[in-house]
């Protein structure tokens, strides 16, 4: 049997792209909904049922330097983050409130992949559940 886990499982994948435009309408045309930002924004979200993909524009003409994100849902963030912090692992920053109603913070693994730890703020939920 698997110990007790703060996780609830992957809220979303987050990807980079160099064309904003280009990739929201590729993945509306496999059938992901656009809920936020759009093809002139910087970010958005496009859902796959009850999974999220997110979408971040990368400037500049060097390789694309990110190579995206796993986002993981956990009961209270806040919560999740003093035990961690105080087991030693370090965060790129403190929980924050996002526009796009969750709170999260980021870090990073020992092999440097960034890791998103989120809880969703009142009304996420019922908006895709």
């Amino acid at each position: 049997m698997a110990p007790q886990t703060p996780h609830r499982g992957i809220s979303a994948l987050t990807l980079s792209t160099r064309d904003m435009a280009r990739a929201v309408a590729f993945y509306e045309t496999l059938g992901f909904q656009l809920d936020y930002g759009g093809p002139d924004a910087e970010f958005s979200t496009l859902w796959a049922g009850p999974s999220a993909l997110n979408l971040t524009t990368e400037i500049g003409d060097a390789p694309l330097s990110f190579w995206g994100r796993a986002i993981f849902e956990v009961e209270d963030v806040d919560a999740f983050h003093a035990a961690i912090t105080a087991a030693g692992i370090e965060t790129d920053f403190t929980p924050r409130d996002a526009p796009w109603l969750e709170r999260y913070f980021h870090l990073k693994d020992p092999d440097g992949h960034e890791l998103s730890f989120m809880t969703p703020m009142p009304n996420k939920k019922e908006r895709h559940s």
